[in-house]
C-alpha cells in the first residue's frame, strides 16, 4: 500500500474543524493506505511550551485520535520526539536548505509577525523539519490544508535538491493529498472564519454537554430577515452550516423554510443545533474520557508506533547516510 505521513501539533483539544476537515478522512485512509500519523511535539518547542504541557498535549492528542476511531493495529501513530532519526535527517536537509527560500515562506512570515519577539530559527526552518517528517518515512501522500501548500513544495523541492546533489532518484517527491468534498470547513462561532483553537471559537470533542450548549447560545446573530428568501449574512450561514452537518435534512430543510419565511426563532434553531451536536460528540467525548484515564493503555500505544516508526526511519537513514558518504553506523 502508498505511505501516508500526517502530523499534528499538540497545542490543545481536537475540534469539530479537525475531525470533519482531516480525521474523518484518516479513518478511511486508514483502510486503503499504510500511514503514519505521528503528534508533533517538536514542532510545537517554537513557542517554548511548559515542559509539563508536552507530555499532556502528546497524551491528549493520542487519547482523541483513538476515540475517533483510529486503529492501532492498522496505523502507526507516534509521536515525533520518540523518532530521534528525524532530526539527523533535518540536520542534512538544512545543509541544503538556502536562508532566503526560508524567510519567504508564508508560514515564517506570519509567525514573524504574530510573535516579533520569539522569531527563532525554528519558525526560520520549520519546512525542513516538516520534510524531515515526510521523506524519512518515504511518504508518497501527505493530507494537508491548502495553508501547508507552500511548505509541501519546500518538501518537494528537498527532496528533488538532494536527489540532485547526490545524483541519485532515491527520494519520491510527495504529494499533497486533498480530502476535497470528503473535508468540511467548520465555521467558528464568532460569525466569520473558520472554527481555530486560537481564534476562541472552537467546539471541540470533549466538550461536556453544558459547555457545548452554552457555547451555540453564544453564537453570534442578528436581528432576523425583514425580507423573504434574503441571503445570509455569514454569521447565520454559518449555523446552518453547523446545522447542515449535525442535525437531520429534515431538521434543516425546517429551519430553512422559516428562515426563508422571515418567521425563524434563532433562540429554538441554538436550542436544536445545541442538542444535535451533544447527540454527534458524545460518543466520542465518553470514549476520550475512558482511554485518557488508561494511561498504561495510551503508553503501549506510543511504544509500539514509535518502535514502526523508528524500523521505517532507521532504514531510510542508513541508506540516505550511505549516498551522502557517511560510514555504515557502527551497532
Amino acid at each position: 500500500m502508498e505511505r501516508v505521513v500526517s502530523g499534528i501539533r499538540p497545542t490543545g483539544n481536537l475540534h469539530l474543524g479537525n475531525y470533519f476537515g482531516a480525521v474523518r478522512g484518516f479513518l478511511e485512509m486508514q483502510h486503503e493506505y499504510d500511514c503514519f500519523f505521528f503528534i508533533a511535539d517538536w514542532h510545537s518547542l517554537t513557542t517554548h511550551p511548559h515542559p509539563g504541557d508536552i507530555v499532556r498535549g502528546a497524551n491528549t492528542i493520542l487519547a482523541e485520535y483513538l476515540a475517533c476511531g483510529l486503529d492501532p493495529n492498522k496505523v502507526t501513530i507516534y509521536r515525533q520526539s520518540d523518532v530521534p532519526e528525524v532530526l539527523e535527517l533535518y540536520l542534512y536537509l538544512n545543509m541544503n536548505a538556502y536562508l532566503g527560500e526560508l524567510e519567504r515562506t508564508t508560514s515564517f512570515k506570519d509567525k514573524a509577525r504574530q510573535q516579533p519577539n520569539n522569531v527563532n530559527a525554528g519558525l526560520l526552518t520549520y519546512p525542513s523539519l516538516m520534510a524531515a517528517d515526510i521523506l524519512i518515512h518515504k511518504a508518497v501522500k501527505v493530507p494537508v490544508g491548502k495553508d501547508q501548500e507552500q511548505n509541501m513544495e519546500m518538501a518537494r523541492r528537498f527532496a528533488r535538491r538532494f536527489n540532485t546533489i547526490y545524483q541519485t532518484e532515491y527520494f519520491t517527491e510527495p504529494a499533497s493529498w486533498h480530502f476535497g468534498d470528503k473535508a468540511i470547513k467548520i465555521p467558528g462561532l464568532d460569525g466569520s472564519g473558520k472554527m481555530g483553537k486560537s481564534e476562541g471559537n472552537a467546539i471541540y470533542l470533549i466538550d461536556d454537554e453544558k459547555t457545548l450548549t452554552k457555547k451555540v447560545k453564544r453564537a453570534v446573530t442578528d436581528g432576523g430577515p425583514t425580507e423573504p428568501n434574503s441571503t445570509m449574512p455569514e454569521p447565520i450561514a454559518n449555523l446552518f452550516t453547523l446545522l447542515k452537518i449535525a442535525s437531520s435534512e429534515e431538521t434543516y430543510q425546517h429551519y430553512l423554510a422559516t428562515y426563508n419565511d422571515c418567521s425563524i426563532r434563532y433562540g429554538d434553531l441554538k436550542a436544536q443545533l445545541a442538542a444535535d451536536l451533544v447527540a454527534l460528540t458524545a460518543p466520542i467525548r465518553e470514549r476520550i474520557v475512558e482511554l485518557g484515564s488508561d494511561q498504561e493503555f495510551l503508553n503501549k500505544v506510543a511504544r509500539e508506533g514509535a518502535e514502526r516508526a523508528r524500523e521505517s526511519a532507521r532504514k531510510t537513514l542508513e541508506e540516505v547516510r550511505h549516498i551522502i558518504g557517511f560510514m555504515p553506523t557502527i551497532h
